[in-house]
């Protein structure tokens, strides 16, 4: 799912091609996109747009007369860039949204449709779709362990509450809590002063540098692979490979359709967490550390 990094790049790349155009015409082709119908979608054709906007993980176009286009990727929902009146892909195309320069396209490369748009009317109506997570860039030490604290769970699952902080999901959660040399289970009730300011700075350096890298690779064009296994991540999606700060092999916790990425080495001295799915199959023989699943895979 496209993150903070990701979704600020998306609005800077849109910002020079339709800020000051006029949406010329709108064509959907999936009837599962569009969740509102008042006001319609068609509502928006002709009316230029005032600017682009980030919500939490959402991209939103501001129209004139206070219409709002509120676009949330999900998982596999991704923006392109075309010509002018450019077609709709295939099998994974959604929608277009044609302007004077080109035509911004939405597809989603998944067979289960979640990627959505609401049509909105008015800032009111804006606001009732922002979860209400802070904005970890901008806030202070108090504020951060504010937030933290509001409810007592795991540093994972608070992260990536968007109700706690905007923005943040599952792959740059694991690499800023790798940073921060935290395990994903510690609780928030138990953090010190101290964790929670190095785990605060470990959002802001992670985020600020991804945000950076992904400028860079878009550079004057439009962002082409929006991804969340990225080259350079310390240990998202890298499992069983070597941990780039210590070496040793980075570890997962497997748990619906995600999976939390870790270093035992560096975040839980040593100590593996379990994991449903391999904990269930060895049962007894589930190593608790990394001597031990050395010496299980030895035996092996």
């Amino acid at each position: 799912m496209p993150e903070l990094p990701d979704v600020t790049v998306y609005v800077e790349c849109l910002k020079p091609r339709v800020v000051g155009e006029p949406l010329e015409r709108t064509r959907v082709k999936s009837v599962f996109l569009v969740r509102t119908v008042d006001p319609p979608l068609a509502a928006a054709e002709g009316r230029r747009v005032t600017s682009v906007e980030r919500l939490g993980k959402r991209v939103v176009l501001a129209l004139e007369d206070g219409i709002f286009l509120v676009f949330h990727l999900m998982i596999a929902g991704r923006f392109r860039w075309g010509a002018p009146g450019a077609g709709i892909q295939g099998r994974i195309g959604l929608a277009a949204f044609d302007f004077p320069k080109g035509t911004l396209l939405l597809t989603e490369a998944s067979s289960r449709r979640r990627a959505s748009l609401h049509v909105l009317l008015g800032r009111d109506a804006l606001k009732r779709h922002d979860p209400g997570g802070i904005e970890i860039l901008d806030a202070s030490p108090g504020a951060f362990r504010e937030a933290l604290a509001r409810e007592n769970h795991t540093l994972k699952r608070a992260l990536t509450d968007p109700r706690l902080f905007s923005g943040i999901g599952n792959a740059y959660s694991d690499e800023i809590l790798h940073r921060a040399r935290l395990s994903p289970l510690a609780l928030t009730s138990r953090l010190s002063a101290e964790e929670s300011e190095r785990l605060l700075g470990a959002a802001k350096a992670t985020l600020l540098e991804w945000t950076r890298r992904l400028r860079e690779e878009a550079g004057d064009g439009f962002p082409a692979k929006v991804t969340a296994f990225r080259e350079g991540m310390a240990v998202h999606g890298r499992f069983g490979k070597p941990c780039p700060d210590c070496g040793a092999p980075v570890q997962r916790i497997v748990y619906a359709e995600n999976e939390t990425n870790y270093c035992a080495s560096c975040q839980t001295g040593g100590k593996l967490l379990a994991d449903r799915a391999l904990s269930r199959l060895l049962r007894d023989d589930w190593p608790k550390t990394l001597a031990g699943w050395d010496e299980l895979f030895a035996r092996g």
